[in-house]
């Protein structure tokens, strides 16, 4: 399951968003389930993120959102938001059109 999440941030937090982001990155890669997980950043929009990762299906996604490492992740970042996260989980199948 590929699931993306958009995060709308104050532009001034990116810089310690992206610093904490790279501090638990390894763990959340590492966290049974997840495959795979990278963060991009908006080219026009100053303080939005987007986290793209690959989970092997949404029991293994709501364990580790369920878990003390996405609690604390979560506990650090909530307060630098200005927009409501956005999530959409995706099949990772083929393509339905190539």
């Amino acid at each position: 399951m590929i699931r993306i999440v958009k995060l709308t941030m104050a532009p001034e937090r990116g810089t310690d968003f992206e610093a904490l982001f790279a501090e638990r990155q390894e763990a959340i890669r590492h966290y049974p389930g997840c495959s795979h997980l990278e963060l991009w950043k908006d080219r026009s929009h100053a303080g939005v993120y987007f986290t793209y990762s690959i989970w092997d299906g949404p029991e293994s996604l709501d364990h580790y959102r369920h878990s003390p490492l996405f609690a604390e992740v979560w506990a650090g970042i909530k307060g630098w938001f200005t927009g409501k996260p956005e999530a959409w989980s995706l099949d990772d199948k083929t393509p339905l059109l190539q």
